[in-house]
């Protein structure tokens, strides 16, 4: 059996990834889908956790044991040093699991969904990268209509992010989202029909 392609999905924030990933995933295209990895290697058990408690001290720790992410994400927002260590900690071991979970899988092609796909280098990891891709503008509504963030905050998370020229730039598959659900699932079909051709 041939192995499936890999294709990397990603997008800005509020662009739509979690609405294109989930009409792929109705198609039967399986995901593998980063954020959860990265959640799932800092859970309680995981020696991840064990060093993050010993370099922050336990107080990044709840009472449950897990992981204090709203803790952790004020220390390394305020301290680049700080995030290049927990970078350096976690990028090597999700990178593993998202390859483990790559090479179990039996599908003609199956897709990495990543914000951060061609920033951590995990764009790699796959053969074809989507972008779902809107204007800045409508980011920032559809951020604040999902998130309970204010405007100064999505406009600092959009002016971390890879600059929207950029990422289009590398884009094999580029999905305009600026439309409503049934333009993103005619899209969708297209690139997931050209997906089989090629795997094929």
């Amino acid at each position: 059996m041939s192995a499936p392609l890999k294709v990397g999905l990603t997008g800005g924030i509020g662009s739509g990834k979690s609405a294109a990933t989930a009409l792929f995933a109705e198609l039967g295209v399986p995901i593998i889908d980063a954020d959860l990895i990265a959640r799932e290697v800092v859970q309680p058990g995981e020696p991840a956790l064990n060093c993050i408690a010993e370099h922050f001290g336990t107080d990044i720790l709840m009472s449950d044991g897990g992981l204090n992410r709203a803790c952790l994400r004020e220390i390394i927002f305020n301290d680049s040093s700080e995030k290049a260590w927990l970078e350096g900690l976690l990028h090597p071991l999700i990178r593993d699991r998202i390859i483990e979970r790559m090479s179990q899988s039996g599908a003609v092609y199956l897709i990495l969904v990543s914000p951060l796909l061609i920033e951590s280098g995990q764009a790699q990891l796959v053969e074809q990268v989507i972008v779902v891709d809107v204007d800045e503008q409508t980011q920032v509504e559809r951020t604040l209509a999902r998130d309970a963030v204010d405007r100064e905050q999505v406009e600092r998370i959009l002016a971390a992010q890879m600059s929207r020229q950029a990422r289009c730039a590398r884009a094999d598959y580029l999905i305009d989202n600026s439309g409503d659900l049934a333009a993103l699932r005619a899209q969708v079909e297209r690139v997931h029909h050209a997906l089989l051709k090629q795997a094929g």
